[in-house]
């Protein structure tokens, strides 16, 4: 009788097992298709980005030459440069990023630190959300009917507060994501030691979130870099060298319409142009990234 029932037991363990193996032999072949997949599709996506870049560098490096930081935007069949146009896309985007830092680190410092009763809180991050996800020539538009159109002319003022409105929305995100991520014994310790909130939130919080807030400002540039439409509605364009109260050349602009002319020198510069803005919009998405791993093995 025993015998029997060690038979049995036996034979139900090895039924058992070879159950298990086959569900684990088809959880392997499940998981190996989906990694496959996976693996496909990144390769696909990274495919067409690699031929991007190498198109880019291979127009692009044609194009570059010491004109192209020395001289303005030519007419069609002289030579020429984008000094003008570069020179007017980094004081834009300065002063873009200047007007709305501060703006966006205060609004992430009330959402993380004060935020924490009453509607004004989640009004504001419903109100970032949609500025974060909105379509940036919907900005242009806006700061063109309320800027532009009661001072009468485009400037690259203009063109600066369109692309501020774009900065604030990813600084506030930024701010308040890696201030929540800040140990509360940081604060407490600092409340212990008598230090009112302001000074708590301004000397302990913000010190110890630096690297993640300036993540934050690198990556927001990174975005108004190349921007476009807004820009068509707000600084518009200039061939010359200009002040902020005039139309003012950038680069964007400048490589949209060389590009869609019908003249060869042009389009050497816009593909000049081209690798220009892209490779220091990746340059930045490098350091920010590189900030951010800092911060997160700091943690």
């Amino acid at each position: 009788m025993q015998h029997t029932l060690s038979n049995a037991s036996k034979a139900k363990t090895v039924k058992s097992f070879t159950r298990n193996n086959a569900i684990y032999r088809k959880r392997r072949l499940v998981n190996l298709f989906n990694m496959g997949a996976s693996m496909a599709t990144m390769a696909f996506g990274l495919f067409w980005l690699a031929w991007i870049l190498l198109t880019l560098l291979r127009y692009g490096l044609e194009g570059l030459s010491p004109a192209v930081f020395t001289e303005i935007t030519p007419p069609p069949g002289s030579a020429g440069g984008l000094a003008n146009a570069i020179v007017g896309s980094l004081t834009m985007t300065f002063f873009g990023t200047l007007i709305g830092t501060p703006i966006g680190i205060l609004a992430g410092i009330y959402l993380s630190e004060y935020g924490s009763r009453g509607y004004l809180a989640p009004a504001t991050r419903f109100i970032n959300d949609i500025l974060l996800s909105a379509p940036s020539i919907v900005i242009g538009l806006f700061v063109y009917e309320v800027y532009v159109l009661s001072v009468g002319h485009f400037s690259g003022w203009a063109g600066s507060f369109a692309l501020s409105l774009l900065v604030i929305p990813v600084v506030v995100r930024t701010t308040e994501n890696m201030l929540r991520l800040v140990p509360g014994s940081l604060r407490e310790a600092a409340f212990a030691l008598g230090a009112p909130q302001w000074k708590v939130t301004m000397q302990v919080t913000l010190r110890a979130a630096k690297a993640g807030v300036t993540t934050g400002i690198l990556l927001a540039v990174a975005r108004i870099s190349g921007e476009t439409a807004p820009l068509l509605f707000t600084a518009l364009n200039n061939q010359f060298w200009s002040n902020m109260n005039q139309p003012m050349a950038n680069l964007p602009i400048v490589i949209f319409q060389f590009a869609m002319s019908p003249y060869e020198d042009w389009h050497k510069l816009a593909w000049a142009g081209s690798l220009l803005i892209t490779f220091s919009v990746l340059t930045l998405n490098i350091v920010a990234r590189y900030l951010g791993r800092q911060k997160t093995q700091s943690h």
